[in-house]
């Protein structure tokens, strides 16, 4: 009994472990009917962190201004006068290709009094070459 098993465990069955792998890959891509890509692309534009929006504005035209720069690890401050909250986004990255768009990632942070909120986002340059963010959500740390 102990033979036929280490039989079938060293040679009976042969299957390739990366064919096993590409079969999973292949089966998370697949698309089904119940997502709607249109409406999970606009729900990653929206902001997923509560903030005001316009806060978030302000947040936005700071990270286009510091990704024209091309330079990873750089910063700009932003504050929005009208509720006070201030904060910063820094570029992470340098920029790389996405669906043939240039983009890069950053991470913003925002304060407000005591309260202090970090994001993490990603945006890539239009058409006109102005950085559009794609996307921005609360930022968890590791």
């Amino acid at each position: 009994m102990a033979a036929a098993g280490g039989s079938l465990v060293l040679g009976g069955c042969s299957v390739q472990l990366g064919s096993l792998f590409d079969k999973n890959k292949q089966r998370d891509a697949e698309v089904t009917g119940s997502i709607n890509p249109v409406a999970n692309a606009m729900a990653a534009m929206q902001p997923a962190t509560g903030l005001p929006d316009t806060d978030l504005a302000y947040a936005r035209l700071a990270a286009a201004e510091v990704l024209t720069r091309n330079e990873k690890n750089i910063s700009q401050s932003w504050e929005n006068p009208e509720t006070g909250a201030r904060g910063s986004v820094t570029a992470l990255s340098s920029a790389y290709a996405d669906n043939g768009n240039n983009c890069r990632d950053f991470l913003a942070s925002h304060v407000q009094g005591k309260a202090e909120t970090w994001m993490e986002g990603s945006a890539c340059q239009a058409g006109s070459g102005q950085w559009e963010v794609r996307s921005l959500k609360a930022w968890r740390r590791p």
